[in-house]
């Protein structure tokens, strides 16, 4: 009985060590921070976002100035005019929501745009990561900036440096 235990421990042991994957951690937050193209592009959607911020802004200052002028005037029209101005009011809201919606909502232009400016990057840095994994002999490589708790990490299995500067040195040549 005992030697059986013995071999299940060997067995299981000398799976643990066929089985054992280095493991690696990069930073692709930092990493696209530190990529001139990625913070240009990003620049330019960000303007393009305070763009639409301002048009939505100007929108509802008009939505407000009409329905407040609306509320003052209600008393004064009857019939067809307080329906029309009434529709008014209300398709101008509806407009504004719509127009939010579209731009900012889950399928709006900012997640479309957002997808297009990050696609090619993120393909550029999942080619080094699979280089540099490749090179370093790892086996699973965690991304540290997408909500993984990383309680502590030890310096030599942070390979987001490793990865940057792949990235880097090959956009110089």
């Amino acid at each position: 009985m005992n030697i059986n235990r013995i071999i299940l421990f060997l067995a299981l042991a000398l799976s643990n060590m066929i089985w054992a994957q280095k493991i690696g951690v990069v930073d692709t937050n930092y990493i696209l921070g530190k990529l001139p193209q990625y913070r240009e592009a990003e620049s330019r959607l960000n303007s393009q976002i305070q763009t639409w911020e301002k048009e939505i802004q100007q929108m509802q200052t008009e939505y407000n100035d009409k329905k407040a002028a609306f509320e003052n005037e209600k008393v004064l029209l009857v019939g067809d005019q307080l329906k029309q101005r009434e529709k008014e009011v209300l398709e101008q809201d509806a407009k504004i929501k719509s127009l939010i919606n579209a731009r900012f909502g889950t399928d709006g232009e900012i997640n479309k745009a957002r997808a297009t400016l990050t696609k090619p990057f993120q393909d550029l840095i999942w080619n080094a990561i699979k280089t540099v994994s490749e090179k370093n002999t790892l086996g699973i490589v965690l991304d540290k900036s997408n909500n993984i708790s990383v309680l502590y990490l030890d310096k030599r299995y942070d390979y987001t440096d490793k990865v940057l500067d792949l990235l880097l040195k090959n956009q110089n040549k």
